[in-house]
């Protein structure tokens, strides 16, 4: 046998249970194969530990079988993150080491996607960035270091709503250790644990693991996401490691905001890196420029609005609203079913339900409207963005709007907007969200489009079904537009429904799914009822993400089947919560029936019906 290759093939059954279908993959310490699992009748991914050598020593033997119980022990420790891929269990078969993880189906790791199309835009990279934090401050809180930080190690992959590279995964914790627990490394002296042009300098001179070496690979990998290569790749691995040691990193050109960052990042000195929390405000700031009127705060599904801190508004006084039969009403209604919660919404005028986790890091999806007929004049009474757009004023931060398209269809030639007085008189389409400034209104026409996806990114991945449209000032109308461009999120197949994201007042009632986000926080009074409210306080139940039911379901159906699909789909195991105390819990709306959505929002609440606290969410 070739020294390194697998000891297994397709067709084999490891430990009397998973079926090998097909090998996805070789790294430095094994091979990845796709398995079915006999028992649960399903896939798995199976990590087989091979040898370099046909006939390894002893104790070349025993350390691999002890390394793979490491990777095992420390994965499965961050098992339910959403940034790292979840180890199930480690076993034996025929001496050698086999690890059982989650398949994570569709994925594609960060250095094929920057091979095949091209390096990421600075925003996109901040926020696979702030992600990728996420999962190493969780390991280090713990006390784990990755060691291993590198493109081939961060999955991108498909959402549960099928938004492409939806989430990011941070792999492979088969080197990790955990300095501070006494335990045993499992390499000889005299090999370098890492990957050359990917170590932190005090690693490659012999230091210890620490977060601040993590935090250097993760500045490697950055960079290599958004220039195309990496700092220091060089002709050999012994010429990188040099490099590493010796040199500064190439200039980053097209790093853009994000070069900064990298720069500090990719200190030699440890002690002059930023700390992860320090990181993670550098690069939030990036993917949500501190102009806009929210920064971020947290980096996974866990990051709370931004009125989420406050005490949550006291609701009118009086009942609250019952059942509407014209639509006309709020939006959920809970049915009185003990074992289940389901919830409907009353038929929406205009509804679907709004919003994607449309992290869609590569395809953008962003529509703008240029605006380059009729200029409408100058001075004063020129109309900002045009006659196309028609709108006599520039557009304001939160304003709400209706946006009608020609007849070419939706999200195709520039739509004419109105204003909605008020986001909740009638249905509006979409909302302002953020404005991006440029020196001409040239400037504007190139670059406004792509920066308006970068600064609307964040809320669009907490929504189901959304686009960004950027409204870009005419030639005419510059100044009057204050030289800025507009750039609205606008439901994709219908209205949204009512205020978006920090527009929106804890203690308001819902009066569609359509504006209900990732990590909302739900008190609902009953069936019909559903408030926003500060998830710092006591709440009834918190939206996790979306499901979509198939087109064959109607909305009568759907209503009996939610929850057990959300069970399926968006599981509260996967975000951390016991499934022995919380369960799942959905809301359907008419809107996303009539649009053909089909989307469902999925939420977790407690067994029990009780409350749940701040401090669960």
């Amino acid at each position: 046998m070739h020294p390194g290759s697998p000891t297994s093939g397709v067709g084999r059954v490891i430990a009397g249970r998973y079926l090998l279908l097909n090998r996805l993959g070789s790294g430095g310490m094994g091979h990845v194969w796709l398995a079915h699992d006999q028992r649960l009748a399903c896939e798995v991914a199976l990590k087989e530990i091979f040898f370099r050598d046909a006939e390894p020593s002893g104790e070349e033997r025993e350390a691999r079988v002890a390394r793979a119980r490491a990777e095992a022990r420390h994965a499965a420790g961050l098992r339910g993150h959403p940034h790292v891929v979840t180890v199930h269990d480690v076993l034996e078969h025929e001496g050698l080491p086999w690890i059982v993880m989650e398949y994570v189906a569709g994925a594609v790791d960060l250095k094929e996607l920057v091979a095949t199309r091209g390096p990421l835009a600075p925003a996109e990279c901040a926020r696979l960035g702030l992600a990728v934090l996420d999962a190493l401050t969780a390991g280090h809180e713990r006390g784990v270091m990755h060691r291993d930080v590198k493109p081939a190690n961060i999955l991108l992959a498909p959402d549960r709503t099928g938004a492409p590279y939806g989430r990011i995964l941070l792999t492979d914790y088969g080197i990790s250790v955990q300095p501070d627990a006494g335990e045993t490394r499992y390499t000889m002296a005299s090999v370098l644990v890492g990957t050359s042009g990917y170590l932190a300098p005090e690693r490659a001179t012999g230091g210890s693991p620490t977060p601040a070496a993590d935090l250097f690979s993760l500045g490697c990998t950055l960079y290599y996401g958004v220039e195309g290569r990496g700092p220091f790749e060089r002709e050999s691995n012994l010429a990188e490691v040099t490099a590493v040691v010796m040199e500064e990193p190439r200039p980053a050109r097209r790093a853009g905001a994000l070069g900064p960052v990298l720069q500090n990042l990719l200190a030699k000195d440890p002690g002059r890196r930023p700390t992860a929390t320090e990181a993670e405000a550098a690069l939030s700031r990036i993917v949500t420029p501190q102009a806009d009127s929210y920064a971020r705060t947290q980096t996974d599904l866990g990051s709370q609005p931004p009125w989420a801190a406050v005490a949550p508004a006291q609701p009118p006084p009086g009942p609250g609203p019952g059942p509407v039969p014209d639509g006309s009403g709020p939006v959920v209604v809970r049915r009185q079913a003990p074992a289940h919660r389901r919830r409907e919404l009353p038929r929406a005028l205009r509804a679907a339900l709004a919003a994607s986790l449309g992290l869609v890091l590569a395809l953008g999806g962003v529509w703008y409207a240029t605006a380059h007929q009729g200029s409408g004049g100058s001075g004063a009474k020129a109309l900002p963005y045009g006659t196309a757009v028609g709108l006599a004023k520039p557009l304001r931060d939160g304003d709400c709007v209706l946006a009608d398209w020609p007849d070419s269809g939706r999200f195709r030639g520039t739509p004419r907007l109105r204003l909605v007085t008020a986001c909740s008189d009638g249905p509006p389409d979409g909302q302002v969200m953020a404005f991006v400034t440029a020196a001409s209104a040239d400037e504007a026409r190139k670059r406004g489009p792509a920066r308006c996806e970068e600064r609307t990114q964040e809320v669009r991945e907490r929504l189901a079904d959304v686009r960004s449209v950027a409204v870009v000032p005419s030639d005419g109308g510059f100044q009057a537009a204050g030289r800025r461009t507009a750039c609205l999120v606008l439901g994709a197949h219908g209205p949204v429904y009512g205020p978006l994201d920090a527009h929106r007042k804890a203690g308001s009632a819902f009066a569609d799914t359509a504006n209900m986000q990732r990590r909302d926080c739900l008190e609902t009074r009953t069936n019909r009822d559903a408030r926003l409210v500060s998830c710092s306080g006591p709440h009834d139940e918190q939206v996790l993400g979306f499901t979509r039911l198939g087109q064959g379901v109607t909305l009568a159906r759907a209503r009996t089947e939610s929850d057990s699909a959300c069970a399926k789909d968006v599981p509260p195991r996967d975000y951390g919560f016991d499934p022995s105390l919380y369960t799942s819990g959905s809301w359907t709306s008419a809107g996303a029936w009539k649009s053909g959505t089909h989307f469902v929002v999925c939420t977790v609440r407690r067994q029990n019906g009780g409350t749940m606290e701040g401090n669960e969410s």
